[in-house]
Parts: C-alpha cells; structure tokens; sequence
C-alpha cells in the first residue's frame, strides 16, 4: 500500500516550528534532543576554507559553511599622503581608521537566496554585513598599521635598493633606532586594502562566514614592495619578494540562535535551546542572536567581543557560563584546523 502521511521533509516546509520543537523535545527519552538538519544543538557545521582562490588578487579565500559560500578577495592600492585630506604626518595606530585604509564591501549573488533576485537594489543584510566587518576588523586591532606605510627618504642619493632596505628596517627598528629613521624618511604613500566578499549562496549564519573568508584572505594576502619614485611622482612596485601582513592573533566569530518552544513574539518563560550556527530555516524561527568573538591561541581564551541581538532569554549569567565558552572554543578550533593554524 502506499505510504499515507506526509514526508518528514514537507512537515518541515509547512510546520517549522513544530516540527523543530518535535525534534529538539522528542517524546522517547531514548531519542536526543536533534535538530530539523540532523545536528545536536551545539553542533556547528563543518567549515572548509580554501587559499588563493582568485588569480589577481593579492589575497584570497573561499569559505563554506554547510550551504553557505562566500568569496573574498582582497586587492592593495597605494595613495600618497598629498591625497588625503585629513593627513597628519604621525605614527599612530588610528591611521587605518583615520585615513580609511581599510575598504570592506559585500554583495549577495543573484539567486544566492529566494530573497536575492535580479534587478534589486543593495540589500540591507550586505550593508549590515559591511559595517560588521568594517567594525570588527578596526576593534580587533587584528592588523599592523606598519605593513601600510610606504616611506620615502629625500636623499638625492639614494637608490630604489637603500629605500627598500629602509622600508625593511621599520619593521625591526624600535627606540632610539626608530626615532632616528622618523628624523631622516616620512611616510610617503599608504596601502589601501579592497576587502570584497561575495556570497555565492546564503544558507544562514551569514557574519561568521563573511568574518571568516575576510580573515582568511588576509592571511594570505602578500603586498608587493613599494617605493616611491620622485620623478614621476608615482608609487612604483616590484613583485619580487611579496610581504605577507601581520595578523595580530586568530580571532573568530561563533553566531547562536535561540529558540524556545513557544510561538509568541518575545517569550520570557518555558523551555529554550541555544542553537549554534544556525542555518537559514531555524534564524527564521528565533527571535535572538549571540555572537562571540574569541581568540584562542596561544591556549588561552580571550572574548573580543559579546554582541546580542533581540529576545530576553540570555542574562549575563547565561554569557559567563562554561557551556557557551565550550560552544566558542569549539569553533575555534573548527576554523583552525579548516586553516591550518
């Protein structure tokens, strides 16, 4: 006979919610709690990370999260201090900020998502998703302002291979050394870095992959050598001998959802379940969002950053406990083993 009822996958279209609650609450104990996808609430999916994925860029990365792909490439140009309008000559770390030497911009491919046609404007998850980065990139202080600064001596003198070497020496150079080379050269020009990050497709959980396709472009990225050539006023490089940049430690994001077991608007009481890296069906269904920025290196646990976003179910208490330390270090480690670190 023919099998009556419907498929555990069209419950799924027509009943999200309980079919999710049926899933997370099974009525047989013997039964873990599971979600819609198969995964136990603290399961995350599975990163894969790819390097140089695009040939003309000078770094690049491609990073899927179950059914959630994004690209990022990231392309350096240099602009000289003439050109920048707020310019002060200064050494200080707020020269990537102050001179907007770092560029983020996502986009949503068409048919990514049922949400992305053709022929739309710029959605304003991509915009979120920009400023997110941009933010994070600059409160992480994940890169050196030195790897940006293109210095220039006005020795008449001095060959492209003595301003090189000097370039070289800014890196090394500290204390007095440091103060005599600032007496001597000046920043001539800065490095200016394009971060762009294209979602092939959206399967929820959007900021973790963004954060960690730009993270992973930038480890990769290798700028040329740069010098400034004062007879035609211009920037010149070399590709002989790229310089990879100076990543300050490995921080990465881990995005949760909670969901409760009540379909009203904002629950305050009854059962819920912390969700982590949720994917598109489940962000549906939930009403408030965790992400943790954590780095993990070196064996020990630093909090970047604690962001929040709707519900009233997390407490302070809720933020400090174990269990979400556990669920962050997790996917550390997930993200480091997918790059290699």
């Amino acid at each position: 006979m023919p099998e009556v009822g419907l498929s555990r996958a069209t419950f799924a279209k027509l009943s999200p919610h309980p079919y999710l609650l049926a899933n997370l609450e099974p009525s047989n104990q013997d039964i873990p709690p599971a979600r819609s996808n198969g995964r136990a609430p603290d399961e995350a999916r599975t990163p894969e990370v790819n390097l140089s994925s695009l040939s003309h860029a000078h770094g690049s990365s491609l990073v899927r999260i179950g059914d959630t792909t994004a690209i990022c490439g990231v392309r350096g140009e240099t602009i000289l201090t003439a050109n920048i309008p707020n310019y002060r000559a200064s050494n200080a770390a707020s020269e990537l900020r102050d001179y907007d030497l770092l560029v983020p911009n996502i986009e949503l491919a068409t048919g990514s998502s049922p949400q992305n046609l053709p022929g739309g404007p710029p959605s304003t998850l991509a915009q979120t998703l920009s400023t997110r980065v941009y933010s994070l990139l600059h409160s992480s202080q994940l890169l050196d302002a030195a790897d940006f600064r293109i210095w220039h001596t006005q020795t008449a003198d001095l060959t492209a291979a003595d301003d090189e070497e000097m370039q070289d020496a800014d890196a090394d150079a500290d204390g007095e050394d440091q103060a005599q080379f600032n007496n001597e050269r000046q920043v001539i020009a800065y490095w200016v870095l394009y971060i762009d990050i294209f979602f092939i497709s959206l399967d929820g959980n959007q900021f973790d992959a963004a954060w960690a396709a730009t993270l992973a472009a930038l480890r990769d990225t290798k700028l040329p050598r740069a010098r400034y050539d004062p007879d035609s006023e211009l920037i010149v490089c070399s590709r002989k001998d790229p310089k990879p940049l100076s990543l300050n430690g490995f921080p990465i994001a881990c995005t949760a959802a909670v969901f409760t077991g009540k379909e009203t608007d904002r629950p305050t009481e009854g059962k819920y379940w912390v969700l982590v890296d949720p994917d598109t069906l489940e962000e549906s269904l939930c009403d408030e969002s965790l992400t943790v920025v954590a780095d993990c290196s070196g064996g020990t646990t630093s909090l970047l950053s604690v962001s929040k976003h709707g519900g009233t179910v997390l407490t302070p208490k809720h933020l400090r406990s174990k269990q979400l330390l556990g669920f962050v270090e997790k996917r550390w480690k997930g993200f480091a083993d997918a790059m290699s670190v």
